[in-house]
């Protein structure tokens, strides 16, 4: 049996034990969470992308409502990743950033010493909701919010089913387009050929092939679903099967494997939907697209000059790791068709911490969770906002930053130092109003004084 043969095999023997029933009437909407990373908000078409091809994906927002002004929870990985699961903003969650200022625990990324938090016990996911609501619960792909705790995986936050990899394993396992093994519901199955160096079963693929397994159990479920989808596409290395429509073109090499990736990407999202539409599940489901936070721009990653070259931010100012609209604006898209007379497009602010009460309102659940974000429904259905509000960042590699989206304001104190941005005329971030505002620049400053608790892990110095 061929290594991808095999580790299909494994994943419908670990999900062919559900029973099936007929679909109840009224049941509650089932829910697909599909994440990329480091995806730019200027990398697909319907942001502005003009030399790479998202057809699946710009079709996905053409008939569902493509958000203009909808923010990660973080600009880089783990804290991102950790907003989205528990609905609090980095002022507030556990996890504030990919690895920790004091504390935590210790593991090896390549050659150095990491020290990383992980979700707790006492961390509520969207999992955890999902199964109180009476959800079935799956996650594939990239978890990322373990640390080095072998105890903090999918399954012990909420999830019944698990497929992916995650930080505490070794290497060949983890994050890699090739992985030599996949971890199954904490059993790792060979993929047997990309043992030995072999490139015979692309990581998306693989994520592909395991979310449209898990689909097929579901068809005729007694109950509903939520499916969590996280691919690594684009995030680095560089690694694609083949360049596809890129491969003739008078581009450097890099540009072609990114383009690649980004179209892998987009055929995954194709499938998903195409197997929604065919199956009848697309009916009573709904799907969310997001990139997990803006495109990477460190040199030494050979991705500055991608970015560049693609204009992956688009308008807008920053990258990765940068607490401006670049780093933390990503392309966000919802899919219903069950929800008539949604918008086509929504210019009204949001972040990640709305998807956990956006996710309850969805199952009905009116109480029983923590969170920092507001339930989108009401605007995917149309509906105005009452007023408008704080989104807040905070942020530590670079030293103490914070940031705050209210309304057509935004807000990057650094050094000290609040710059003040009309979004409304300055998308890109290019002319600090402060001065001729201050009693914008009162209000957010009151409202930072007040944003955030104190972490034992990142601390303000």
């Amino acid at each position: 049996m061929s290594g991808k043969n095999l580790l299909m095999a494994g994943i419908l023997l670990f999900w062919s034990g559900i029973t099936l029933a007929q679909s109840k009437p009224g049941q509650k909407p089932n829910i697909v969470f599909i994440l990329a990373d480091d995806l730019g908000y200027g990398d697909v078409g319907v942001y502005g992308q003009k030399k790479i091809l998202t057809p699946n994906i710009d079709q996905l927002a053409k008939e569902g409502t493509r958000f203009t002004d909808f923010y990660a929870g973080a600009p880089v990985c783990s804290p991102s990743r950790g907003s989205i699961l528990t609905g609090l903003n980095t002022g507030h969650a556990t996890i504030r950033g990919n690895a920790t200022d004091q504390g935590g625990i210790a593991g090896k990324k390549g050659k150095n010493v990491v020290y990383r938090a992980n979700l707790t016990k006492d961390d509520y996911t969207i999992g955890n909701l999902m199964q109180d609501a009476g959800y079935r619960t799956s996650l594939v792909g990239k978890w990322h919010v373990d640390g080095y705790d072998s105890l903090a995986t999918p399954l012990q936050r909420g999830f019944d089913q698990f497929s992916g990899w995650l930080i505490n394993v070794p290497s060949t396992y983890a994050s890699t387009y090739w992985p030599d093994h996949r971890i199954i519901n904490g059993k790792l199955v060979p993929v047997t050929s990309n043992e030995n160096d072999q490139k015979g079963y692309y990581e998306t693929n693989i994520c592909t092939d395991e979310a449209l397994a898990y689909l097929k159990t579901q068809k005729q479920n007694d109950k509903p679903f939520f499916l969590m989808l996280n691919y690594n596409n684009p995030h680095s290395p560089l690694e694609v099967p083949y360049l596809a429509m890129y491969k003739d073109k008078d581009w450097p090499e890099d540009m072609k494997i990114y383009a690649a990736m980004v179209h892998y990407l987009d055929q995954s999202v194709g499938k998903v939907k195409d197997y929604l539409v065919k199956s009848g599940l697309s009916k009573n489901t709904i799907v969310f697209f997001a990139s997990d936070n803006g495109p990477r721009s460190e040199p030494t990653t050979r991705l500055k000059a991608v970015s560049e070259f693609f204009d992956s931010n688009g308008p807008l100012k920053g990258y990765k790791r940068d607490l401006y609209e670049g780093g933390i604006r990503i392309p966000f898209i919802t899919w219903a068709p069950f929800i008539k007379n949604a918008p086509k497009t929504s210019y009204v602010p949001g972040y990640f911490p709305d998807i956990m009460p956006t996710f309850a309102a969805l199952a009905g659940k009116t109480s029983g969770y923590r969170t920092d974000g507001v339930s989108i429904l009401p605007t995917i259905k149309g509906e105005k906002p009452k007023s408008d509000r704080f989104l807040y960042w905070e942020f530590f590699e670079l030293g103490f930053e914070q940031a705050v989206r209210y309304g057509k304001w935004k807000g990057v104190k650094r050094k000290h130092k609040l710059e003040l941005y009309d979004l409304s005329t300055d998308i890109s971030e290019m002319n600090d109003v402060a001065a001729i505002h201050p009693d914008v620049v009162k209000k957010i400053e009151a409202y930072l004084s007040t944003a955030r608790t104190e972490s034992p892990y990142w601390t303000v110095k």
